[in-house]
């Protein structure tokens, strides 16, 4: 059966609580629920261990997993919260294909609405979409089986979606659907796309219009976007950014069984069926193998998840009352769940457990020093002042790129590049994260990746003699980038290797190197 991860190669302490931010800078102490909507309680208060908690990150720090944040709740309070620097609370954060279950949200709404009747054929959305002759099995697709990932396709609908000429719909309604709807799972990026199509084709909004008044300004999720299709329909099944903490409140949305606030957004009727188990997905595959629902995943231990490509979660577990939401760089997503269930799960008790200040503090700590790792080498104040300020013209190259400056200073170096689309300039620091605070487009992007404009951190070293490694984290995204420049003389070579490249065996970087001579 086909994997799931397909579709990744295709597209403080104190009386009121602790709160703890990790910045560019010292550490925040939260004393109140300020701009977010739970309050910050002790772990014990709850029921949760702080030696629990510490358990986590110590495991998590040890894993050689990229983890970028976690958000904890017990009983509606935060009990903790971290975020590895350079990633910070205030940035948002690709969901890959969490974004699923923030469409399954949208569709659920419709139906509170009355305005979406889930058994209705997909094929009635569109008729001015459909092939000459449609197949019988596609006329039995109905608005479930997209939500349940069992169209009868026999392979993800998103790559020949994102080749097309014709409007993607048009191209999914033309894929060949080859087992009986409802018979066979597929995980279908292309059939998620489609329900967002399917709420446009009956409100005349995208996914992001129809939620905004409904689920975004309700729980106050604020500097959000979501990438589109070429025909203006957000992506559904991926490309929405939300801060961690708004993960972690669409969990505790499906913990209430859809109030919040004392409103009803989601009916309890949805919440069960969208949660539970409507299928058998993926057999022998760990977590994957427990069930799916309408754009969730079953797990162990009696909880559900909405996850998405290389470790973004929106874990909820009912029978603990708690919600866990985290971001993430990885390449085996059953690691970061195994890590989770062996730490943080036996941390929830119940009732509340006596104070613990030793533990407390030393969570404390532990939360305010999270960091991403800094590659060592040295400052090489020789090569340094050899090449300041020196303009290096390149040869022709991929990226329309003409001209590279380094600018060196007892803090930092800065990266200057001049492309057919203007100037740019990235700030790094000497084996510390510095964070360049306006968004921008990367100009040497890997194929398919930062799409959308993020803000920037980056380190800087001279691993050996002569180069220079810049480390780059766009950190509203998951992913970063390796430059190695190596100076000759008179002469640049520039490589790259993207991080998620890094971390897969086997894979090259696809971009080529850049070379280039000083001028004058």
């Amino acid at each position: 059966m086909q994997s799931r991860r397909h579709f990744i190669k295709t597209a403080g302490m104190g009386l009121a609580g602790i709160g703890f931010l990790p910045v560019l800078g010292p550490v925040k102490q939260l004393w109140s629920s300020s701009g977010v909507s739970f309050p910050y309680a002790l772990p014990e208060s709850q029921g949760v261990s702080s030696r629990g908690i510490l358990s986590f990150i110590e495991a998590a720090n040890a894993s050689g997993i990229s983890w970028h944040s976690f958000v904890l709740l017990r009983h509606g309070h935060i009990v903790a919260e971290g975020w590895w620097n350079p990633y910070a609370a205030e940035f948002t954060h690709s969901l890959y294909s969490l974004s699923k279950s923030f469409t399954s949200t949208a569709i659920g709404m419709l139906v509170k609405e009355g305005r979406l009747d889930i058994q209705s054929p997909v094929i009635s959305f569109f008729p001015n979409d459909l092939p000459a002759d449609p197949s019988p099995n596609l006329q039995k697709m109905t608005v479930k089986h997209l939500l349940t990932m069992n169209t009868g396709n026999g392979a993800d609908t998103l790559p020949p979606m994102l080749k097309a000429t014709k409007t993607w719909v048009q191209t999914f309604l033309e894929q060949p659907v080859e087992f009986a709807p409802g018979t066979h799972f597929l995980y279908n990026t292309g059939a998620t796309y489609m329900l967002g199509a399917i709420l446009h084709a009956v409100t005349g909004q995208t996914l992001e219009q129809y939620l905004a008044p409904r689920l975004f300004e309700p729980l106050d999720i604020t500097g959000y976007d979501w990438e589109t299709s070429p025909q203006g329909l957000n992506m559904a099944g991926f490309g929405l950014r939300v801060k961690t903490t708004d993960i972690a409140k669409l969990g505790q949305l499906y913990l209430q069984k859809g109030k919040w606030n004392g409103k009803t957004l989601l009916t309890e009727s949805w919440v069960k069926d969208a949660t539970g188990y409507q299928t058998s997905s993926q057999e022998g595959n760990g977590d994957w193998a427990q069930g799916y629902g309408y754009q969730f995943w079953q797990c162990r231990h009696g909880a559900y998840r909405g996850d998405g490509a290389f470790g973004q979660y929106c874990i909820v577990m009912p029978g603990k009352d708690a919600v866990l939401a985290v971001t993430s760089q990885t390449a085996d997503m059953q690691k970061s769940l195994d890590i989770i269930w062996e730490h943080l799960l036996p941390a929830l008790h119940d009732g509340t457990l006596p104070a613990d200040p030793v533990q407390q503090a030393a969570l404390k700590t532990s939360l305010s020093s999270l960091s991403l790792p800094v590659v060592k080498g040295s400052s090489n104040k020789d090569m340094a002042a050899r090449y300041q300020g020196k303009n290096w013209t390149l040869d022709n190259n991929d990226f329309n790129a003409s001209t590279m400056q380094f600018d060196f200073s007892p803090s930092g170096c800065t990266w200057t590049t001049q492309t057919a689309d203007g100037v740019t300039s990235i700030r790094l620091g000497w084996e510390k994260w510095v964070l360049n605070k306006e968004r921008q487009r990367y100009k040497f992007p890997e194929a398919g990746l930062n799409k959308q404009p993020t803000k920037v951190a980056g380190t800087a070293t001279w691993i050996n003699e002569n180069t220079l490694q810049l480390n780059l984290r766009f950190v509203e995204t998951l992913h970063g980038d390796r430059i190695q420049c190596v100076f000759d003389g008179d002469k640049l070579t520039v490589n790259f290797l993207d991080s998620l490249t890094a971390m897969t065996a086997g894979k090259a970087d696809s971009r080529k190197a850049l070379s280039g001579v000083m001028k004058g």
